[in-house]
């Protein structure tokens, strides 16, 4: 095969922790009677409430082939290649067990905002033995993912921001540039079993940016951002597809990747900056295959941002992403993600 797919998970494959039913159907054209993909595979999610094994384990259940965890992408896997902060002290804001996926990227001092709270419950920095010894002047930010008490979170985040990794400090003015934020998953809205999409961790991003920016003045800044549709989030993925490959021998070189999504702000709109910046440096180019079990709904009165919208500032994507109408338009509409398989062959006229 000269061509892979990138397969986002909700709203293409589940909603909520309910299975969509064509997603079943898709995968069984995609492997062979021993189990084995014919065509490189990788799931692309923004989500990162686990590890890529435990979420491996989930779709091979769902889906009824065999899933590795080298197949699939968390919005934060390409941490891996952030060797430099690996070392040093990490907040991590988010849900699932912080912890493991953070030594499991290879963080070796990460401490969650429960721990803190705990070590912290008044912020009282009068009595410097009260101080946790984990916090150190090299402390970054990771944010993972929506955590469960916003509050909570977004004060203790902005406290050890505005005091350079010692909350209860008073605050400083001159503490800017403030201390690295990494965060994963942009996503302003994501769908489960609700008929209306929900907030995602992009929602909590704005409220954390619009309250820094409240009390200071000046505007948050992000050492990096993953997650669809980050064009590091899509270089990883590529290298994915291109392991794979060669696990397989596989000679044939991949030329084309499609992205398989739900939502026109990250998968569309990540496959089209691929092509816009990416295409250049990189051996593939990607084309986007919009499903109509998610986020996109082709009934709704406005199925997909128009260039009137943009005129009145209708961009769900992140603030630091500048917004381009051709960006957001879809190589391809489908009913489904068995419906997106049937076209990739046809297009690519291959018959397993």
């Amino acid at each position: 095969p000269s061509f892979g797919f990138l397969f986002d998970i909700d709203g293409v494959l589940v909603r909520g922790r309910t299975p969509i039913p064509a997603a079943r159907a898709a995968f069984g054209k995609l492997v062979n009677p021993q189990g084995q993909f014919l065509v490189p595979v990788v799931f692309v999610t923004n989500a990162g409430n686990c590890l890529r094994q435990k979420k491996a384990e989930q779709l091979s259940h769902l889906l009824g082939v065999p899933i590795s965890q080298d197949q699939v992408m968390m919005s934060h896997s390409p941490l891996r290649m952030f060797k430099r902060y690996h070392k040093k002290c990490v907040l991590v804001s988010g849900q699932g067990p912080l912890l493991d996926i953070a030594q499991d990227l290879g963080f070796c001092q990460p401490i969650t905002i429960d721990t803190l709270r705990e070590k912290r419950p008044l912020l009282d920095a009068v009595d410097h033995d009260r101080r946790p010894h984990v916090l150190v002047s090299e402390i970054s930010v990771v944010l993972f993912g929506e955590p469960v008490r916003w509050e909570t979170s977004l004060q203790l985040i902005i406290d050890v921001l505005l005091t350079s990794g010692y909350p209860g400090n008073p605050y400083g003015q001159e503490n800017y540039p403030h201390i690295p934020v990494l965060a994963c998953n942009m996503d302003l809205m994501w769908v489960a079993e609700a008929q209306s999409p929900r907030f995602g961790h992009g929602t909590f991003m704005v409220c954390l940016e619009n309250i820094y920016k409240k009390i200071t003045g000046k505007d948050l800044k992000y050492e990096a951002l993953m997650g669809k549709p980050s064009r590091l989030t899509y270089q990883y993925a590529e290298h994915l597809i291109r392991a794979q490959a060669l696990q397989r021998s596989w000679e044939q070189p991949v030329q084309t990747l499609y992205a398989v999504g739900d939502n026109v702000m990250t998968d569309v709109y990540g496959a089209n900056l691929w092509d816009t910046e990416l295409a250049p440096a990189a051996a593939a180019c990607c084309r986007s295959v919009l499903v109509c079990t998610g986020v996109y709904d082709p009934h709704s009165e406005v199925a997909l941002p128009s260039r009137d919208s943009v005129a009145e500032n209708v961009f769900h994507g992140h603030r630091d992403f500048s917004f381009d109408p051709a960006l957001v338009e879809p190589d391809h509409i489908v009913p489904d993600v068995d419906a997106a398989v049937d076209l990739v062959f046809q297009l690519e006229n291959f018959a397993p």
